[in-house]
């Protein structure tokens, strides 16, 4: 038996020490310039010297969103939010598909009991005689286990594994775009919130100024064009009210859908200026610190597997070497399966040679070209992130002096709508120059909060295609 058991074990070590035909994979040059522009809009954008930020790749998102409000409502997101949870489970199914194939490395290993009974003719009987005929067996065995020689199944698992590794960076790529379009609608909500809150403040300046306006008409003071001057302020002002408060209703609507469930009234945010950001992060100076984004990193992932999918093409050039064995009892005779005598054992190895098969051929030139089509999609990949955190370091860099202008221009503004307001009241000017200067002054605050938006959201963008961090 131990001679029978032999053979078995030297075509195991063989399987052990068989041959892979993938070829190598290089980390193909990134398509993109080493450093970031250094022109004005970026030079803004760099962190002052003495205080490093840290890079965005080693900060956890608690650690980047420290508004505790803002924080419970992405912890509520990254568990309800059905996009990534559907991201999870493409994970959990693609880890299984992986185990799969890596199980197909090892031998299945069955038991089979067996049991026959069959008439026999005379006819057809070696004795002459009609006679009935029993076999059974009891067998412990190995079913067509081929021996990976040429790495084919080898190249497969590694397929899977890749498909598998980027079936996770594309679940950390969503996590991290869920967190970012988290941010942003609460950011979006705060704004309008504050929109709201300028509306109806100023819709009732509006209606005392009108009130003013129609005393002043009933004495003569004021004519009737300024009284109706003064009422189409009221009017504007009533519409924008209306309209931010459908539009704050639309931004609690689109946070709910990302958050998976309503949102909790007491996490909401009051306005935008009690929302702060308090970290910097910094974009690095090179950047290669694109290469660890999780889309690019998936992309890479695809890369390899196309890579090992060659290899298993290449494989099917080769002789497909198979093993059936099995060892066991059998007996005429239901009670003599276990006595001495009834051993049995059965040793069947199978050799297929491919000659000529033109799919094969196509086959491999197909893995061929997956594999340039993958290496195109990585560097697409690489360039477009690029591009993003190009974009985005560019607003980093000036939004800073726009909010300081715009502030400027609001605070001019609003002693012009002051000298406007009290020349008129003192009969020096007429109400034209007073309605000028507020529809200035009121646009010109709305600027400022859209820009303050901006600000914000540019932290946040620069979270997102830089990488995001880790949980």
């Amino acid at each position: 038996m131990n001679r029978n058991l032999f053979l078995p074990l030297v075509v195991i070590v063989t399987l052990l020490g068989g041959c892979s035909l993938a070829p190598e994979y290089i980390r193909p040059d990134a398509p993109i310039p080493a450093d970031w522009s250094s022109t004005a809009a970026y030079s803004a954008s760099e962190v002052e010297a003495g205080t490093p930020a840290p890079v965005v790749t080693e900060m956890r998102w608690r650690e980047f969103f420290t508004d505790k409000r803002l924080q419970k409502i992405i912890e509520i997101a990254l568990n309800n939010n059905r996009d990534l949870r559907l991201a999870v489970l493409n994970v959990e199914r693609a880890r299984a598909l992986y185990g799969i194939q890596r199980a197909e490395l090892l031998p299945s290993a069955n038991a089979v009991g067996s049991g026959s009974k069959e008439r026999v003719s005379a006819d057809l009987s070696s004795t002459g005689r009609a006679m009935t005929a029993e076999k059974y067996g009891v067998n412990l065995g190995i079913t067509s286990w081929e021996i990976d020689f040429f790495g084919r199944i080898r190249s497969l698992k590694d397929r899977a594994l890749e498909a598998y590794l980027a079936t996770d960076q594309a679940r950390s790529s969503a996590q991290i775009s869920l967190v970012s379009a988290v941010a942003e609608a609460y950011l979006a909500l705060a704004a309008d919130r504050e929109n709201l809150k300028l509306a109806r403040s100023t819709m009732e300046t509006h209606q005392a100024a009108y009130e003013l306006t129609h005393k002043r008409y009933e004495v003569g003071v004021a004519n009737k064009l300024e009284l109706r001057q003064s009422q189409t302020q009221v009017d504007t002002a009533c519409g924008d009210l209306a309209r931010y408060i459908q539009q704050v209703a639309k931004d609690e609507n689109a946070l709910n859908l990302l958050l998976g469930s309503p949102a909790p009234s007491n996490l909401l945010p009051v306005d935008l200026s009690r929302v702060i950001l308090q970290r910097e992060i910094s974009p690095s100076m090179s950047s290669e610190v694109l290469l660890l984004r999780p889309d690019i990193l998936q992309a890479e992932h695809q890369l390899k597997g196309a890579y090992a999918n060659i290899g298993a093409a290449r494989a099917a050039f080769f002789p497909s070497i198979s093993l059936t064995t099995a060892i066991g009892t059998a007996s005429s005779d239901l009670s003599g399966l276990f006595k001495d005598g009834s051993g049995v054992w059965s040793f069947a190895p199978r050799i297929a040679i491919p000659i000529f098969d033109a799919r094969t051929w196509s086959a491999y030139k197909v893995t061929k070209i997956e594999r340039e089509i993958a290496l195109a999609q990585y560097e697409k990949a690489i360039q477009t992130a690029f591009k993003e955190v190009a974009d985005t370091l560019a607003e980093r860099g000036m939004v800073d002096q726009r909010v300081a202008a715009q502030q400027s221009l609001v605070n001019a503004v609003a002693e012009t709508y002051r000298l406007s307001n009290k020349r008129y009241t003192s009969g020096i000017t007429s109400y034209l120059g007073v309605l000028d200067a507020q529809r200035f002054l009121y646009a010109a605050q709305q600027g400022l909060i859209s820009l303050r938006l901006a600000r914000l959201a540019n932290q946040v963008k620069l979270y997102a295609v830089l990488g995001g961090g880790s949980e």
